[in-house]
């Protein structure tokens, strides 16, 4: 089992701690290719227009102005440092030893900055989307796909995918035919009419992800899965579906009815 989170925006600046080294990153070998992102976003943080390329508003200031200081800012767990709706659901700072190697094994961040990650990495707090262009590297999806292949293409044959990302993150790799892929959409049932949620999708995914790593057991099917997510407790997730098999390279849906 392979389960794909984005990052979050919301994140919290580690209090201490020696700065990032990209060698002991998950994947040393994109070292080079976070090197490139990484002095383009310092670079492009100082300049007076960088709220502007950034795609950023005017009250995230002084996390752009952190940018300019990322070789040289103490970094933390990304379990830690991530802390929005998905990562505030699936707790992966605080998993018992067993659930911490699920995690170690199962568990990749997609990042704009970074481009891979587990849980365990350690990282400063930054501020970059994966929608955003940098001059000289273009779109990050883009410059990711270039990338990202290599990394988890062969980690993702014969495995199911279980992708937790939203649209921009899964421009940046997808698994090849040879995987299962599911897609976890959430939708809230109310009377019978369905809506999908944005919000609460965030914390239903995280809520998965942690209950993938911690009911015992390694699904390597979406149908094991499907059948591990109906052991939630009801109170978070009233109902899941696994939908048919799909065609070959077609992400199957697995739906979460909060």
């Amino acid at each position: 089992m392979l389960i794909l989170l984005p990052p979050s925006e919301g994140k919290t600046p580690p209090a201490g701690g020696a700065p990032v080294d990209l060698s002991r990153l998950t994947a040393p070998q994109l070292a080079a290719a976070r090197e490139r992102v990484l002095g383009t976003l310092m670079e492009v943080s100082a300049r007076p227009d960088a709220l502007e390329v950034l795609g950023v508003g005017a009250g995230v200031r002084a996390d752009v102005a952190r940018n300019t200081r990322l070789t040289a800012e103490p970094a933390a767990r990304s379990a830690e440092v991530y802390t929005g709706v998905l990562y505030a659901a699936a707790q992966l700072d605080g998993l018992e030893p067993a659930g911490a190697a699920g995690a170690a094994r199962s568990v990749r961040i997609v990042s704009a900055l970074w481009g891979l990650l587990s849980p365990a990495d350690l990282i400063p707090a930054y501020r970059l989307s994966m929608s955003t262009a940098l001059p000289g590297t273009g779109r990050l999806s883009t410059y990711w796909r270039r990338h990202l292949g290599a990394e988890l293409d062969e980690r993702a044959r014969g495995d199911v995918v279980v992708d937790c990302r939203s649209a921009a993150y899964t421009a940046a790799w997808r698994p090849p035919a040879d995987a299962e892929h599911l897609t976890v959409r959430v939708v809230r049932d109310d009377g019978g009419r369905r809506q999908v949620v944005s919000h609460h999708a965030k914390h239903a995914r995280g809520l998965l992800t942690r209950h993938l790593l911690t009911a015992g057991g390694t699904p390597t099917t979406g149908e094991e899965v499907a059948e591990v997510a109906r052991t939630m407790p009801t109170d978070e997730v009233r109902g899941v579906e696994l939908a048919p098999s799909a065609r070959p390279g077609r992400p199957r849906v697995l739906t979460l009815v909060v």
